[in-house]
């Protein structure tokens, strides 16, 4: 059985990357909110924007941060990852920068975000596993992603467990 996640991610940079991801299909991910609905929920402000994002956590049991060039750092990003920490959810990172994007380009590496936390007097990133795909190609990474995701989660969830 598939397990659930979320899947954070820097939508305006990385949406296209992160719904090849999603569609892999060995993980039931969080209902992805279109343009529009996107839209509609940031002019609610941040409470409504803290609203969705905790109703889409309800009931998953990883987030899955997808990485690209500009996603650490960001407020929302930081948010999804120390929520999921405090609420007991394996927590997971992948780069994504070298799938193609809408028009057809590889990114460039971004930080990890998980460094931008401190746990027990150590960075989160040396706790939380960052999975870094060493191939080249587009076709490569994602082949990588796909053949590798559902263990990756289960790591995740295990390391969580025994935190």
């Amino acid at each position: 059985m598939a397990r659930k996640a979320f899947y954070s991610f820097h939508y305006a940079n990385d949406n296209w990357r992160a719904s090849t991801v999603r569609n892999i299909g060995s993980v039931e991910g969080n209902k992805p909110a279109s343009d529009n609905d996107w839209e509609e929920i940031k002019k609610g402000g941040d409470s409504a924007i803290q609203k969705w994002i905790d109703s889409q956590m309800t009931g998953k049991s990883c987030v899955i941060v997808l990485i690209g060039e500009k996603t650490a750092g960001r407020k929302w990003i930081k948010y999804e990852i120390k929520k999921a920490w405090e609420s007991g959810k394996g927590v997971l990172g992948i780069q994504i920068h070298k799938l193609k994007n809408s028009a057809g380009e590889q990114g460039s590496e971004g930080r990890n975000p998980f460094d931008d936390f401190t746990i027990d007097g150590k960075k989160l990133s040396s706790v939380v596993k960052l999975k870094k795909p060493v191939q080249f190609t587009s076709q490569g990474v994602y082949n990588h992603i796909s053949e590798n995701i559902a263990d990756w989660i289960e790591e995740a969830i295990d390391i969580r467990n025994s935190y």
